[in-house]
């Protein structure tokens, strides 16, 4: 009877919020009578944004062309690009695209790593009224296929590094226009030194044959050639395919909107804002290490640096960490620091980057998976910064939640919903749990995707009635409002009967000194139905089997324990360094 009565108080709807109808959805909103966490918001940050200024993305990233047309917008390898060169650059590249003859909101790919091409063709693209499709430059030529054929992508701008493997598609996908590019193409006379060591030296470019293919230099002249010719977009065209990792299955492309992508970039924006006045900023420097092509880096770095007249230093190989601790030491003018626990541990291992100094250092920002604590300690005594986790998916643009900016040390949650945002934890049968129990982790607010590209199906299986979007992850909701995941939902390991979460056992067992990196995964037990299987990166290389199972009996129960430990060089990852559970699931 309580129990009823609480889902009904929980369901029950309240008068919509007229104040700021830009920050609204179209679906039908059902709001929660109560929202805790608006309550410990930090102070100057809103309960809602509001875009009703601006009629696409195009308008944001103009009106910065002609605020900030002097200022430096990206600096890669010792090259910058100012805001006015990115401005008549990308229409050039739009330009380039309208002369191809492509449908109304035809799909692009754009197939790179962290170079200055890169935020020239994704702008050239959205100005161009086309949709842009980030590819991950390491696919293989199976998930380039379905990727590509999924999407009905029409044109692939690609690095020549990874040329080789769209060759191997030829007449298999609707590409039908090749566009590539090189490390160097865009960096003057040192791109030529560049791309003779990437080609020669380092053989890094396979060899490739695309018949019909342009450079980028090619499109930049073509497009300059011809007149720009204006498209109408709304908030409601369809702005990125942005395709889900794949990591529990066959990977889909969330379909997100201008409106989706601009109310996450002002939601991100707001909530900087309590950081950012702590002290004077001539301009804010972003340090962009995670891949653009990511939604995480993208929404966080890209746009929301273009929103600010910001300069994002961008990164094309993070794992080159010798090289990111040297471009470290030559910008101690770093605000902005967005990673994810594995590029903030190896960091902190590294001994070299113990000497950096970091004084402008604002926010360091933990997304993509979940940061352990001992990597955020360790972080924050060497920069003197704590980590700001957040979380968010490429369904919802991404951020959904984040800590506050203003915080002094690591929470161990994910914070609370960003403004315009609800968030929901639900039962199994899509009921919402009194606050502090766990379930399912659910999403409403104008950042969530319209949809997967072409599967109704599965847009149904994942949407409520509500306008909900369940995330397969759970977690639980404490009485401030603070969101805490505990795992995936898929990840869970059941030993007879008890429910066992990767994150806790990989939480405590990082903190085992000699361990660099821990992977948790569940077995199959013919007495139990499952066990806990544990893989492990070792530090210290005497570290021991029997070491690692007598800490463990102190910290867990019985059935917790890992039955199996095998010890390994490297853990797989996914493009922004997230450890796969399902590969090495896929191993046994």
């Amino acid at each position: 009877m309580v129990l009823t009565e609480c889902r009904r108080l929980l369901l029950a709807q309240s008068p919509r919020d007229q104040r700021h109808p830009g920050s609204m959805t179209t679906m039908t909103q059902t709001p929660l009578p109560t929202k805790p966490w608006l309550s410990h918001y930090p102070e100057g940050v809103p309960e809602n944004i509001d875009i009703s200024g601006y009629s696409s993305l195009i308008d944001l990233f103009e009106g910065s062309f002609r605020r900030f047309a002097d200022r430096n917008a990206y600096l890669c390898m010792g090259k910058a690009l100012t805001f006015a060169q990115l401005d008549i650059q990308s229409q050039c590249f739009a330009n380039y695209l309208q002369t191809l003859g492509l449908e109304p909101g035809a799909r692009v790919a754009v197939m790179l790593p962290n170079i200055l091409q890169f935020p020239i063709v994704m702008l050239g693209i959205l100005r161009a009224g086309y949709v842009v499709v980030n590819t991950n430059p390491l696919y293989t030529a199976r998930e380039l296929e379905h990727q590509l054929n999924d999407s009905g992508a029409s044109v692939l701008i690609v690095l020549e590094n990874f040329a080789h493997v769209f060759e191997s598609l030829q007449g298999k996908t609707p590409v039908r226009h090749a566009v590539v590019t090189s490390l160097g193409e865009h960096l003057g006379l040192k791109g030529k030194i560049v791309d003779f060591v990437v080609r020669h030296v380092k053989k890094l470019v396979p060899r490739w044959s695309l018949p019909g293919s342009v450079t980028f230099t090619q499109t930049i002249k073509t497009g300059s050639r011809h007149p720009t010719r204006q498209v109408i977009l709304t908030q409601d065209s369809v702005a990125f395919l942005q395709y889900t990792g794949g990591t529990t299955g066959v990977s889909k492309g969330a379909v997100l909107l201008h409106r989706n992508i601009l109310a996450n970039v002002e939601q991100v924006d707001a909530w900087l804002a309590p950081a950012l006045h702590r002290r004077p900023i001539e301009q804010l420097v972003f340090l962009c290490a995670l891949p653009l092509y990511h939604i995480f880096a993208l929404t966080s770095c890209a746009l929301v640096g273009l929103r600010e007249g910001g300069l994002n230093i961008l990164v094309p190989n993070p794992k080159d960490l010798p090289g990111l601790i040297k471009l470290l030491s030559q910008h101690p003018d770093l605000h902005i620091f967005p990673g994810v626990n594995t590029l903030f541990n190896a960091l902190t291992n590294h001994p070299a980057f113990a000497k950096i100094q970091l004084p402008n250092l604002l926010v360091s920002i933990g997304g993509g998976m979940a940061v352990q604590k001992t990597v955020a300690d360790r972080w924050q005594q060497l920069t003197g910064t704590p980590i700001v986790e957040g979380y968010g998916l490429s369904e919802t643009s991404p951020v959904a939640c984040v800590n506050p900016t203003t915080i002094e040390h690591y929470t161990g949650t994910i914070g609370l919903p960003v403004p315009s945002t609800e968030i929901q934890i639900l039962d199994d049968e899509g009921l919402p749990v009194p606050l502090g129990s766990p379930g399912e982790v659910a999403i409403r607010g104008p950042q969530v995707m319209a949809g997967y590209w072409n599967r109704p199906e599965e847009t149904a299986k994942v949407m409520t009635a509500e306008g909900f979007f369940k995330t397969g992850d759970i977690g639980f909701m404490d009485q401030n409002g603070y969101v805490k995941i505990i795992d995936r939902k898929k990840d869970m390991i059941v030993i007879s009967g008890f429910k066992v979460f990767p994150n806790e056992l990989e939480e405590v067992i990082s903190r085992l000194p000699g361990i660099l990196e821990c992977a948790v995964i569940g077995v199959p037990d013919e007495h139990t139905g499952e066990a806990v299987k544990l893989f492990v990166v070792r530090k210290d290389p005497s570290l021991t089997e029997q070491q690692i199972q007598a800490y463990c009996k102190e910290q867990f129960t019985n059935y917790k324990r890992p039955k199996q430990i095998v010890f390994r060089s490297e853990l797989p990852k996914s493009n922004v360094g997230k450890i796969l559970r399902r590969e090495l699931r896929d191993l046994n």
